[in-house]
């Protein structure tokens, strides 16, 4: 039974598809939720951010806003897939082996998913989307099995974990110091500085300070958010989530999923060193993202060879928690994508 459930924002017709289901992925078996009003449009594919912050994911049904984009017109165009990711969300099992939460195993379930998507759909290629921690799953498949791909969005993407930890201390030790904020400098101190490999708290630690800084969010006086706030109403008013799946996505999850094998994978993330991508790829970026920097995406997007094409887009209005109104245009772009495929 559902924690909270309210109306949803839009529903599909029963000549679609609009259901959640199992699939068993590396061993394991995890949660997808399909949505389209035509079973024979494009299969895309999303992969949300975290890890084990599954949204865009199941908790999308029947919502339009989905953090990094949504989702309305979306299924119109294409078979839509979330997919809840190994110990996220619905996904999540007390019993998973920790030592199975790496970042190849993650990849390896994306793209054992990406052929199970394609097998059942008699499709030979799928659109693929990635947000923040997804983005990295996704660009690494762009790059390893372009055959397999029409296109690859990254959305906050992330190329190398660790210089994008570098970037975000910087930005936020200067934020601390504008503010006079001794509390923040010595935590900052006492950290140290990036890479954070010696165990998960001193990872996740430093993230603390950057939401603190509202590094997700960007708000003014007059560009208003539904915030951190809003993205947990998802969960909260999601006719999937029980009480239950809520807990075991703020905690459990989280718990399960930073070990200290994971941390040190993400040290190692050098996806800047990617040279040619044969699809067409496209980064979609917040212009007030401190969360995941988006000047070294720009370069390199700048430097890539791309013989299909590439593409930067930023969003003046956004942070990490794109903005309702460019979620929408994110939306947009990626419907534009469909029209034009790549054989």
């Amino acid at each position: 039974m559902a924690f909270y459930s309210k109306k949803r924002d839009f529903t599909i017709a029963d000549t679609g598809i609009d259901r959640v289901e199992m699939v068993t992925l590396g061993g394991l078996n995890q949660s997808i939720l399909i949505q389209a009003e035509d079973p024979t449009k494009p299969v895309l594919l999303f992969v949300h951010g975290g890890p084990c912050m599954p949204v865009p994911g199941v908790v999308s049904r029947g919502h339009d806003y989905a953090v990094a984009t949504t989702t309305k017109e979306l299924v119109k165009h294409f078979v839509v897939v979330f997919w809840d990711q190994r110990g996220a969300g619905k996904s999540f099992d007390q019993n998973i082996p920790a030592k199975s939460m790496r970042v190849e195993q993650f990849i390896s379930d994306c793209l054992e998913l990406i052929d199970v998507l394609r097998d059942r759909f008699q499709q030979e290629k799928v659109f693929l989307v990635g947000h923040s921690w997804g983005s990295i799953i996704g660009l690494t498949i762009a790059s390893r099995y372009p055959e397999k791909l029409h296109a690859y969005v990254g959305i906050s993407q992330i190329l190398n974990w660790a210089e994008n930890d570098s970037l975000c201390y910087e930005w936020v030790k200067s934020q601390a110091e504008k503010a006079n904020d001794q509390k923040t400098l010595r935590k900052l101190e006492s950290l140290g500085r990036p890479p954070y490999v010696k165990n998960p708290k001193q990872w996740t630690g430093f993230r603390q300070h950057l939401i603190k800084y509202k590094s997700m969010v960007y708000e003014s006086e007059t560009i208003k958010h539904p915030g951190l706030l809003g993205g947990f109403k998802l969960f909260i008013e999601s006719p999937e989530y029980s009480l239950k799946d809520i807990f075991h996505t703020f905690y459990s999850s989280f718990n399960l999923t930073y070990t200290q094998e994971l941390i040190e994978d993400f040290a190692e993330i050098n996806l800047d060193t990617i040279k040619r991508i044969n699809v067409p790829v496209s980064f979609m970026h917040g212009r007030k993202d401190f969360h995941v920097n988006g000047q070294p995406v720009d370069k390199f997007l700048y430097e890539l060879d791309a013989p299909f094409g590439k593409e930067m887009v930023w969003y003046e209005n956004s942070s990490h928690m794109f903005h309702p109104e460019e979620a929408k245009e994110i939306e947009k772009y990626i419907i534009e994508l469909s029209k034009n495929p790549v054989s």
